[in-house]
């Protein structure tokens, strides 16, 4: 079995931090380990739906794949909700600013005020609306069904958080989640559902301290439904039963 992943910073980033693509931990090996397959990784911090768009449609390395792709796991959605109580645009462009000491003083000044500005706006903006996601998501199913007609598509439901970095709001979630299940229902791609796997694991704080991220745990369950739910879309598919 061969997984495609488009994720966020939750398909390689453990209990301590960010790790290599390969670590046998990360929730997608672990899914490819228990099908007896192999999963490749194009993923990023703070990825949303948009950015899985835009890898599918400018990435070569992820266009040399898909012939080699049995199911493609579109991880991603669970940033879209997040509070971005100021522009996307602005927080992305600050990585260009110079000289290095006024953008070291611009990403403290935005990371001070995100919490407060998060809470004081009830979460929102989120960093993509709803309709957004599901188009970017929707794009990318048809996309790759143009071009590899066999793949199967999995996705997933928005994550949760409590983080400090967002004042623990996240208040978007939830209509983020009912707009991607009325999609996948429409389209016919099943859906994991994460809060149900990690929702104990990150509100009892055992996971990253970030509140954000899975601990090991966490990435086991989510590997390991995972494992179970690509299973059942992938009878019948030419290729499902080769490593």
């Amino acid at each position: 079995m061969r997984l495609l992943v488009l994720g966020d910073s939750l398909t390689f980033h453990g209990p301590e931090g960010p790790l290599p693509a390969d670590h046998p931990r990360l929730w997608p090996n672990v899914c490819a380990a228990a099908l007896g397959g192999h999963a490749e990784l194009a993923a990023g911090f703070g990825w949303t739906a948009r950015d899985a768009w835009w890898s599918l449609t400018g990435d070569p390395r992820v266009w040399s794949l898909l012939p080699r792709t049995d199911v493609l796991l579109l991880a991603v959605g669970h940033m879209d909700t997040l509070p971005s109580p100021l522009p996307t645009f602005w927080r992305q462009g600050l990585r260009y600013l110079r000289p290095d000491g006024v953008r070291r003083r611009a990403r403290a000044a935005y990371l001070a005020l995100q919490p407060a500005l998060s809470r004081l706006s009830r979460g929102r903006p989120v960093a993509l609306p709803p309709h957004l996601t599901v188009r970017y998501l929707d794009d990318s199913v048809r996309a790759v069904h143009a071009l590899e007609p066999g793949i199967r598509v999995v996705g997933m439901t928005p994550s949760v958080h409590r983080s400090p970095a967002y004042g623990g709001v996240h208040t978007g979630r939830a209509a983020a989640e009912r707009a991607v299940r009325g999609w996948a229902e429409r389209v016919g791609v099943p859906l994991l559902d994460v809060p149900a796997l990690v929702g104990e694991h990150v509100r009892s704080r055992l996971g990253n301290p970030d509140g954000m991220h899975w601990g090991w745990e966490a990435h086991e369950l989510v590997g390991a439904a995972m494992a179970e739910l690509v299973r059942t879309v992938a009878v019948g598919h030419p290729g499902g039963a080769e490593p």
